[in-house]
């Protein structure tokens, strides 16, 4: 494991027990989140996108304000629907905010999740064309993206510009440089693994996926993995992929752990149908001491296949409680992982 860093949801609520409770309060303890997490070692802070919820939704301004108060720590979506995005004007966002963070950008893209709205994608202008289902829709919109970040002219100019242009085509504005190498695909099936990979785009695979197999969630999610890879091999890409798991890892450190974590009940993975006709496995929970963490996650097949682990958190509990989460694990679990 090269890399470890976490992975926000970004609730709130108003109920007197949350450390978040408006949006406000959730979008200024992410920067501050990651701003402690870099000061701690970590590697990487991530945001989950969701619309129509009280949640993180709009990444861009987020990532640039996280990009401007940080310097090293990689700053990433896990992931942001692609069902919902306008691929051009995602480009000049994500191009001005990578700038703006100095190229530390990874940002994880997907055809996205169950919804809080029925095809809430409609209500910000998109429908599949005939014959097309959402989710090739937002595969659609995921591809011209791609191709947009090239930096490729493709643009008509006008003869009597406001301003001079630059010879030939024109491309979207700001093209940030390295930009497309550092897209990561959110797949949920081993199918859609192989498409990322022949696409040349990093793989991320949360705590959730098609169950394949009926196998463990850590064994499934290990054979999507070398399945990527092998896809990626085949295509004959000149870089090596990343590929980034998600998990909830709690080490048991003090009374706080043991009352929020610490009572069991999801040391299992669990089956369910995330609609109609998809069967899913949903990984399980860790939260146990340092030293018994070790070992449970040394069987881990996936965490040993993948390059970065990021560790989900509670961010309704606040700032300096999801700090001492992500401290321990660096400190007492990670080393032993074969972390740095």
């Amino acid at each position: 494991m090269k890399k470890i860093g976490f992975l926000s949801f970004g609730h709130w609520t108003h109920s007197p027990q949350s450390q978040t409770r408006s949006a406000a309060d959730t979008l200024l303890q992410s920067i501050d989140l990651a701003v402690a997490a870099e000061a701690l070692g970590a590697d990487g802070a991530y945001f989950r996108v969701h619309h129509f919820a009280r949640q993180l939704a709009s990444p861009f301004p987020l990532l640039a304000a996280v990009g401007a108060k940080t310097s090293r720590i990689e700053i990433g979506t896990a992931v942001i629907d692609m069902r919902y995005e306008n691929p051009f004007y995602m480009v000049e966002d994500a191009g001005a905010a990578d700038l703006i963070a100095g190229g530390r950008l990874q940002l994880g893209i997907s055809r996205g999740s169950p919804e809080q709205v029925i095809d809430g994608w409609r209500y910000f202008g998109y429908r599949p064309v005939d014959g097309q289902s959402d989710a090739d829709m937002g595969r659609q919109h995921a591809e011209v993206f791609l191709d947009l970040l090239r930096g490729e002219g493709f643009a008509q100019p006008n003869p009597r510009p406001m301003f001079s242009n630059p010879p030939g085509l024109l491309r979207v504005e700001p093209h940030s440089e390295g930009l497309r190498d550092r897209i990561w695909w959110g797949a949920g099936s081993n199918a859609t693994a192989i498409w990322a990979a022949k696409l040349g785009v990093n793989l991320q695979s949360s705590t959730l996926k098609d169950d394949e197999t009926g196998e463990p969630f850590h064994a499934q999610q290990a054979e999507q993995i070398r399945a990527f890879r092998a896809a990626w091999k085949e295509a004959g890409h000149a870089r090596e992929p990343r590929v980034s798991v998600s998990r909830s890892i709690f080490a048991l450190m003090d009374h706080r752990d043991r009352a929020y974590f610490g009572r069991g009940g999801e040391e299992k993975d669990q089956v369910g149908f995330i609609d109609e006709k998809t069967r899913a496995i949903f990984g399980r929970s860790y939260a146990a001491e340092p030293d018994i963490l070790v070992e449970q996650l040394k069987k881990d097949e996936a965490i040993a296949e993948a390059d970065t682990l990021l560790l989900t958190v509670p961010n309704q509990l606040g700032v300096a409680y999801n700090a001492h989460v992500i401290e321990a694990i660096l400190t007492h679990v990670a080393p032993a992982l074969g972390w740095r």
